[in-house]
C-alpha cells in the first residue's frame, strides 16, 4: 500500500491545499493530512479546530485520513508506514525552501521521497498567513477557503472584534 503524508499547519485549510489533496490523492492508497503542532507558534485555530475544518471540506476524498503530530516529520513518517511526503509548490521562493527540507528529510529517511506538485495557477498567492491576515481585517476570502473556513473565519474575526471593543 502507498501512503503519503501531507503536512501543514493548515491555518486554515485554502481552496490551495483543497487542489493539491485533490490531486495527489489520486497518485496513493492512503493520503495522510497530518496537522503539525508547532509549540513556537500559536495558531489561530486549534489543532482540533484544523482537524475539524479538514474533515469538513474533504469528505468527498475517500482515501484520506486527518491527524495532527508534534516532532519530526520523519519519525512520524515512520510511525504510519508512508513512503512519501507531498509539498505542494507555489513560487520559486517555494521551491527553494522546500527543496533543502526534501534533501533532509532524505537525509534523514532515505527510503521516503518528497513528491512536489505545482499549485494551479488560480492559487499561487494564496496562503494559509495572508488569508488569515485579511480575514482577521474583515476582508471577504471566501474566493480562497472552502465556506466552512470562511464561517469559522468570520466567526473568529467578530470574536476579535468585541475583544478589542471599538476602534477609535
Amino acid at each position: 500500500m502507498r501512503i503519503a503524508v501531507y503536512p501543514g499547519s493548515f491555518d486554515p485549510i485554502t481552496k490551495g491545499h483543497i487542489d493539491i489533496l485533490e490531486r495527489s490523492s489520486k497518485l496513493f492508497d492512503v493520503m495522510v493530512v497530518a496537522v503539525v503542532h508547532n509549540v513556537n507558534k500559536q495558531g489561530l485555530f486549534t489543532l482540533e479546530e484544523r482537524v475539524q475544518m479538514i474533515r469538513e471540506c474533504t469528505g468527498h476524498l475517500p482515501n484520506l485520513e486527518i491527524d495532527y503530530f508534534s516532532g519530526l516529520l520523519v519519525d512520524y513518517i515512520s510511525r504510519k508506514g508512508a513512503t512519501a511526503i507531498v509539498r505542494g509548490l507555489r513560487t520559486v521562493s517555494d521551491f527553494e525552501y522546500e527543496l533543502h527540507m526534501a534533501m533532509m528529510n532524505h537525509q534523514l529517511l532515505p527510503e521516503v521521497d518528497t513528491v512536489f506538485i505545482m499549485s494551479n495557477s488560480k492559487y499561487f498567492f494564496v496562503s494559509s498567513s495572508l488569508v488569515r491576515e485579511a480575514a482577521l481585517l474583515g476582508a471577504d476570502v471566501s474566493d480562497m477557503v472552502p465556506p466552512n473556513v470562511a464561517v469559522r473565519l468570520k466567526a473568529k474575526w467578530e470574536e476579535r472584534r468585541q475583544e478589542r471593543g471599538p476602534l477609535r
